[in-house]
């Protein structure tokens, strides 16, 4: 039996795999849709056999999924360490250098700079004074909750 595969079929099964992975969000799938498409350029340009047409699908397929997991993945990773600012922040302990008042925070230092900065804004529960030590309990807006240690 000779099947006879047209070009538009393979660019037909590319499209959906690839709309597939709309609904199968795994982004595998777009891959295979991918090496589909490849396929389909290959027979504009010559015509190949259905063998050779699964064998340069497959392969084409497993490359991108491999150049993707392998090489391009890995750096898209997001290394900031934004939404980790509470967990950063909490425990840290600075060095009060202006004391609150009830009209104004006071300011607290930090040795190694917490979340990009190395004096915040803060408030106390209790009274403090220049040079007195605390830790961070809560972050509230921009603004440190500490108590003293």
């Amino acid at each position: 039996m000779d099947i006879s595969i047209q070009y538009w079929h393979w660019l037909v099964v590319g499209m959906v795999l690839i709309m597939a992975e709309i609904f199968i969000p795994s982004f595998t799938i777009f891959w295979f849709g991918l090496g589909g498409l490849l396929v389909a350029g290959l027979m504009l340009l010559a015509d190949i056999s259905f063998t050779w047409q699964l064998f340069t699908w497959a392969i084409a397929s497993c490359a991108f999924t491999f150049l993707w997991f392998k090489l391009i993945r890995p750096r898209m990773i997001d290394r900031t360490r934004a939404g980790l600012a509470r967990e950063a922040a909490i425990g840290e302990t600075g060095q009060v250098i202006r004391e609150s008042n009830h009209n104004q925070r006071g300011t607290v230092r930090f040795s190694v700079p917490l979340l990009g900065s190395e004096e915040w804004p803060f408030l106390c529960d209790s009274a403090v004074s220049v040079g007195d030590r605390v830790t961070v309990a809560e972050i509230s807006g921009n603004t440190l909750v500490v108590r003293k240690t």
